[in-house]
């Protein structure tokens, strides 16, 4: 489109002249339909870009996401296709893990992660037209657990099951470039990658708030666990925000934690969203074995926690638009 175009009704003018014309970027994304997608899809076709949508199932995207020009649907067969010639590729898959982990839901948390990861970055090696940077989910449970811990992009990953995904995870994305395994990437090597290391997403559409809002709404929620551990969130807007962030400034490679500067215990959090929702809390904290025993080793993600601070953001100069836990609450 152009910027300055002449306004109809006025005679008498020649050809216009210093026309500005902006060029779209494209761009591709897996999990587009997901709570994070949905909103990053959003944004770029409002500042008027493109948006290849690589799915699944190329129905339940377009019925989810609407039918516009600025967007085009890829099935997985056809992702090379939906890859070639964009500017970024932005990975957002993934399976959902608050659920019980059985091994076959194990199995596909990490397959889903994995190997759709590996996948995208094979197409990535072998386009013609390589994008400038592959932005690639993670999550902070690749720090492992702990309650007076407090992580940044520069601490040890941890050895458990969330740990060990991650590692695989990210290390699928970093062989879409082969002149670094830690985000370095230019010219025929490959892209620029991130790997972007998500915390608990804030959003009334899903997630958390999804499951807590309605117990605190009739009064029945509450703590879970000791509430002393910590929860590293970040609310759906700053996270969109950073993913761009991550694509137009070189500077973001390697890992990138995608949580708000001021984490909070669950104890801290639960007195918040009560206050933010104007419903006092009565019960006492779920103590920690129903919970074992509904979601078993899943139960590390409510019991056990990490204090994740964002510190390649922040030095970087990004502002968060919710740095603190009760704005972000107000308006998710």
């Amino acid at each position: 489109f152009s910027l300055g175009q002449r306004k109809g009704g006025r005679k008498g003018l020649g050809p216009l002249r210093g026309v500005v014309v902006v060029r779209a970027d494209k761009y591709a994304v897996t999990g587009a339909t997901g709570l994070v997608g949905r909103q990053l899809v959003k944004h770029l076709m409002s500042r008027g870009d493109e948006v290849n949508v690589l799915t699944r199932d190329k129905d339940k995207a377009k019925s989810q996401l609407g039918s516009f020009n600025a967007l085009s649907f890829y099935s997985k067969t056809d992702w090379g296709s939906g890859i070639e010639g964009t500017k970024a590729v932005i990975n957002l898959a993934g399976e959902p893990i608050s659920t019980r982990w059985s091994e076959g839901i194990k199995k596909e948390i990490r397959d889903s992660r994995v190997n759709t990861t590996q996948y995208l970055a094979d197409l990535i090696r072998s386009s013609k037209t390589k994008p400038e940077v592959f932005v690639s989910g993670s999550a902070i449970g690749f720090y492992g657990t702990s309650e007076d811990k407090t992580f940044t992009e520069e601490s040890a990953s941890g050895n458990d099951f969330l740990a060990d995904v991650c590692k695989s995870w990210e290390s699928a994305a970093y062989s879409s470039s082969s002149s670094s395994s830690s985000g370095g990437g230019d010219g025929d090597d490959g892209p620029r990658v991130v790997c972007l290391r998500t915390g608990l997403v804030l959003s009334k559409e899903g997630g958390i708030l999804e499951k807590m809002v309605p117990l605190f709404q009739f009064f029945v929620g509450s703590p879970l666990g000791s509430g002393n551990q910590y929860m590293s969130w970040i609310h759906r807007d700053d996270l969109v925000a950073l993913v761009v962030e991550c694509i137009e400034n070189s500077a973001y490679a390697g890992p990138v934690n995608g949580t708000a500067p001021q984490p909070v215990t669950m104890n801290a959090f639960s007195d918040t969203l009560a206050l933010v929702l104007r419903r006092p809390m009565f019960l006492p904290p779920v103590p920690d074995l129903p919970i074992q025993i509904l979601l078993g080793e899943g139960a590390i993600l409510v019991l056990e926690g990490q204090k994740v601070i964002p510190k390649k953001a922040m030095d970087l100069g990004f502002k968060f638009k919710y740095e603190g836990i009760k704005k972000a609450l107000e308006h998710a």
